[in-house]
């Protein structure tokens, strides 16, 4: 365990001014107030303050932050309070220890929902004093090194966590050491099959280069020298087995098949020595094509700056080498930490961080997006999406950096730009050329958005897209396109209504009565009757409360559960007791079925909904498209019928299946099999699809010839994977020649 005169000698060693009474000071604190408590390893419990301030003096943290992180366990674990740190170390230092204490208690390994608000509160909690997320950081760091006394489930459930958020979070800030560690241990405990069996392979590799990188940072150091950069610190290493086990992953490739294991560092004393040294390189050994970028010219968001290569080096191995000078390496070790964050070198004064910090700026417009009105999940999937994507570089055609995540479109360019940009993008240039709104951007392109005054953005846009802003844009954009169809109609049906009672309608008359009505604003209530949340008879009885007018009788009649309902016209309609009846003013009836609520996202209370003639099932992609007279009709996007509304993207609504086991209820789908016409290919069908506990809703049989028939199955399937199921066991029967689904 390290002791308290050592961390104050590594903290005065970058730092001979520091406060060695407040360091003294917040120690002995921390020691008596942790007392004899004990880690689940059987060391005292203050190990872990003190190890977790050592990490700090790494990034060489000011005194106020290791104090912090001597603390930051006390108000948690102890019987210290946020007003007894205060009068002690000061408000500053109690406010720290406190949003530590609370960020402690947030698990972001839980439902959707629970967890993206506590991602939210992570956030918010970061971007007021980026100092927490360095002791937080710090905090998981220790803690994921000496994990192995814990139980299996709380390991899992904290590497995961680390996995997924602080990790990411680290690489996000530029501390990429510090990611590479966390993704190390927390592979470890995840995976620990795939960790030993990467790690034992990468041994085998090293005892079997024994001595190559020795040999080939000697080779690369004297080659400089020789070639005039003086001073030049190279050193070698061997991957790490979280990125070795990534990169077969997501190349799909064997050990065997990796040529890059090995990566070096070459350190130089100013930015012209880099491209001295990428020249030196390349003169001497091949370059592997497309392995080349240039990090100094084009900073990464976090303000990571390096040149990186591939080339054949020395005894034919492929090598990384990474170009950077010693300013530059301290920024990508240890990222925002490395930064003059606080003015004049203080910190505790009401200082904060500079606005020109590159490496705040992602988390700056993370916050931001919490103010867009998204969904706690879909404020989860955006920020998690942004975390572990890698950046793409564009320009504008004025020459302006726009960095977005790899596989960005013209659309998320768009809106990176501006949000009013996005919205009316109808076309893009890249590179001069015309190309498909849905073209993956690469580095270097130059991006010329064609707009139109007229546009919407469709909202199947939401799918194409990779950006959060992008989303959450596209999303309200279609919020508001589709309130504003449902004011119109409502506006409507409000005209019509007046009109028959002789009233007069205006939206400022609504004004007044718009707390009856339970509305925001008059917009808001108009479309509300567009929807059929509020009857338009209720707006004009809030408006005239005087307003009397011929109500529908409805009274049960004999003992079958019929209801006979006469209309204001006396008019009389006969309607099952399980159905609920809409009349329209006119004396017309309309019976509509009152079944369970669809699991369905995107749709309002109260709409009408219906599924296309060949249905839909969970899993299927859908789209709702709103039809005059009959609400939304819900097609799979495979449908040829939506080719009848290409050219009317107004009326395309964005949906979604929101299942899960509580609501589970079969759905149609239409299967078309081409059978033989014999006795016995009927009963063989039935049978099969039986078996699979499907349900045959209507069949139709048609003869298409002296051998052949064509069976239309409507069938009821609880999702698409018990369907392709079906599909499959179908064609496997002898009497079918083909099977397939209907969309249409």
């Amino acid at each position: 365990m390290m002791r308290q005169y050592e961390l104050v000698e590594r903290v005065q060693k970058y730092k001979p001014e520091a406060n060695e009474a407040l360091l003294n000071k917040a120690y002995v604190y921390a020691m008596q107030k942790h007392g004899q408590q004990k880690r689940a390893n059987g060391d005292p419990y203050i190990s872990h303050p003190l190890e977790v301030a050592a990490i700090l003096t790494e990034m060489h943290l000011d005194e106020s932050t290791i104090a912090v992180a001597l603390l930051h366990d006390t108000i948690e674990d102890t019987s210290a309070t946020r007003a007894e740190i205060d009068e002690l170390f000061g408000e500053d230092i109690g406010r720290l220890v406190e949003g530590l204490t609370k960020l402690k208690k947030l698990d972001l390994v839980t439902k959707k929902a629970k967890q993206a608000e506590n991602l939210r509160k992570l956030l918010l909690a970061i971007s007021d004093d980026v100092r927490v997320l360095l002791v937080k950081l710090a905090d998981r760091l220790h803690n994921m090194r000496t994990m192995e006394h814990m139980p299996e489930d709380k390991r899992s459930r904290i590497s995961e966590e680390t996995m997924e958020i602080y990790a990411p979070l680290a690489g996000r800030m530029g501390m990429q050491d510090m990611r590479d560690e966390l993704e190390d241990l927390s592979f470890r405990y995840l995976n620990p099959e795939a960790f030993e069996t990467v790690t034992k392979r990468l041994q085998g590799l090293e005892e079997q280069n024994q001595g190559l990188i020795k040999k080939i940072e000697d080779e690369l150091r004297e080659l400089l020298v020789a070639n005039g950069v003086e001073g030049a610190y190279v050193k070698g290493r061997q991957k790490k087995p979280h990125s070795v086990f990534r990169k077969m992953q997501s190349k799909s490739l064997s050990f065997e098949q990796l040529s890059d294991v090995y990566g070096f560092r070459i350190l130089v004393p100013d930015l012209p020595a880099c491209y001295r040294a990428l020249g030196i390189v390349h003169t001497r050994w091949r370059v592997v094509p497309g392995r080349f970028k240039d990090y100094i010219s084009t900073p990464k968001q976090n303000d990571y700056r390096s040149i990186h290569t591939t080339i054949v080096g020395p005894s034919r191995q492929r090598i990384e080498l990474q170009i950077r000078t010693k300013r530059m390496h301290e920024i990508a070790e240890f990222g925002i930490a490395a930064h003059s964050l606080y003015k004049d070198g203080q910190i505790g004064n009401g200082d904060v961080l500079s606005p020109d910090s590159n490496a705040y700026s992602w988390l700056r417009h993370t916050i931001e997006a919490l103010a867009d009105g998204d969904s706690p999940e879909e404020f989860l999937e955006h920020t998690k999406l942004e975390l572990f994507q890698d950046q793409v570089f564009c320009f504008t055609p004025k020459g302006k950096l726009i960095a977005l995540p790899r596989g960005a479109t013209p659309i998320d360019f768009a809106y990176a730009v501006h949000t009013n940009i996005g919205d009316t993008t109808v076309g893009a240039k890249i590179n001069g050329r015309i190309m498909p709104l849905v073209t993956r951007l690469n580095n270097g392109d130059e991006v010329e958005i064609i707009r139109s005054g007229v546009q919407v953005p469709p909202a199947a846009w939401e799918e194409v897209v990779v950006t959060g802003k992008a989303r959450s844009a596209i999303r309200r954009a279609t919020r508001m396109a589709i309130r504003k169809q449902y004011a119109g109609l409502g506006y409507r049906i409000l005209e019509r209504t007046f009109e028959r009672a002789g009233k007069p309608f205006s939206r400022e008359g609504l004004k007044p009565v718009l707390h009856r009505l339970a509305q925001k604003d008059v917009e808001d209530a108009i479309a509300a009757v567009g929807r059929g949340e509020v009857s338009s008879l209720d707006v004009l009885r809030a408006v005239y409360p005087d307003y009397q007018d011929e109500r529908v009788t409805v009274k049960m009649t004999g003992d079958d559960g019929w209801f006979n309902m006469r209309s204001a016209s006396g008019m009389i309609f006969k309607i099952p007791g399980k159905s609920r009846s809409v009349l329209e003013d006119d004396g017309a009836a309309e019976v509509i079925d009152d079944p369970d609520p669809l699991p369905i996202r995107g749709l309002s209370d109260n709409v009408q909904v219906h599924f296309g003639a060949a249905g839909a099932v969970p899993g299927d992609r859908i789209v709702g498209i709103m039809e005059k007279g009959k609400g939304i009709t819900i097609y799979p996007i495979q449908s040829p019928a939506l080719q009848r509304f290409d050219d009317e993207p107004e009326r395309w609504i964005d949906v979604r299946w929101d299942l899960d086991e509580a609501n589970k209820s079969r759905f149609m789908a239409r299967v078309m099999i081409n059978a033989l016409n014999e006795p016995g290919t009927l009963a063989s069908v039935a049978q099969s699809i039986a078996t699979l506990d499907v349900n045959i809703r209507g069949l139709n049989m048609v003869r298409i010839g002296t051998d052949f028939s064509e069976l239309a199955l409507d069938i009821e399937v609880w999702d698409l994977r018990q369907l392709n199921q079906l599909l499959s066991q179908m064609k496997d029967l002898d009497c079918v020649s083909t099977v397939k689904r209907a969309f249409d």
